[in-house]
């Protein structure tokens, strides 16, 4: 009988099986990726114009401070992104948990409606609302703070917060997805043991739920903060570019400006490729700190 399905399986099956995939995957992956690190290692001068530099175009980037800038525009976004999407996030998780609230299936759809919109649509839309003159925040802002002035520069002179602002709006509903998911799925015998033992509504937070979702919570930290540090579309469309004195300039933005502006596809490669290992090294490191917890 063993040998009959021997007879009728041969060896050679699961590679034919398998054989489409590892085609795609070393089609669509394997090539480009290492022909990009080839390509990080040239210079070029148009598609047909290339000269071999070796490390030359990472030592370049060292000494470059346009990336530099960029690199601490990017820091300083994902990290103010990070720091203000989780807790809010959070926040409105929480509310929209209580059994008592009516209407939660509505508000939740509300909330995470706007992760729904595309990115070049959020930043059109958002170029009109912080108009400095009529736009619709600074309207807003007059009707309640006495004395604001009638024109506020807000994409301009704050260009950051003017980002956050866009970016909070976007994705605080998603990231709320998330942590209502665990939320649902914290122990409620803990929770009532809790109740038993006094604990406030406070206690319970730190003692019990923060510990049950904390592995949701290094998740939805490390996607929002790979998300943040990716970041092009928003600022490119929002400020017509790099904004003024490069304020909005980011990593991806700057790979752009040299890859199909300049033509320099081997300085854009090196730039990715230095935007990888950053990404991959924040990876990493969130895997080792959840390990320790």
């Amino acid at each position: 009988m063993n040998r009959q399905l021997s007879s009728s399986h041969p060896r050679w099956a699961p590679y034919v099986f398998i054989a489409p995939f590892v085609l795609v995957f070393c089609t669509f992956m394997v090539y480009p990726l290492v022909q990009s690190i080839i390509l990080a290692m040239q210079q070029t001068f148009g598609p047909k114009t290339t000269v071999f530099v070796g490390l030359k175009n990472f030592q370049d980037l060292l000494a470059d401070r346009f990336f530099w800038l960029a690199m601490r525009n990017t820091f300083v976004y994902a990290v103010a992104a990070v720091a203000l999407q989780v807790p809010l996030a959070l926040g409105l998780a929480m509310l929209l948990n209580r059994p008592s609230l009516r209407g939660r299936a509505l508000f939740r759809l509300i909330f995470f409606s706007p992760s729904l919109v595309g990115m070049v649509f959020v930043a059109m839309m958002f170029a009109l609302m912080f108009h400095e003159r009529e736009g619709l925040v600074n309207v807003f802002l007059r009707a309640v703070i006495p004395h604001f002035p009638r024109e506020f520069p807000w994409l301009q002179r704050y260009v950051m917060p003017a980002l956050l602002i866009a970016t909070l709006w976007m994705s605080v509903g998603f990231n709320m997805i998330y942590f209502l998911a665990a939320l649902q799925g914290v122990d409620r015998d803990c929770l009532e043991a809790a109740d038993v033992d006094g604990a406030n509504a406070w206690q319970k937070f730190l003692a019990v739920i923060l510990p049950e979702i904390a592995p949701v919570t290094g998740f939805v930290v490390l996607l929002s903060l790979l998300g943040s540090l990716q970041l092009f579309e928003l600022p490119f469309i929002l400020l017509n570019g790099p904004g003024p004195e490069n304020r909005g300039l980011t990593v991806v933005m700057y790979l752009y400006q040299y890859g199909f502006e300049v033509g320099d596809l081997g300085y854009a490669s090196a730039i990715g490729w230095t935007l990888a290992l950053v990404l991959m090294g924040c990876t990493v490191l969130q895997r080792l700190l959840s390990r320790e917890h």
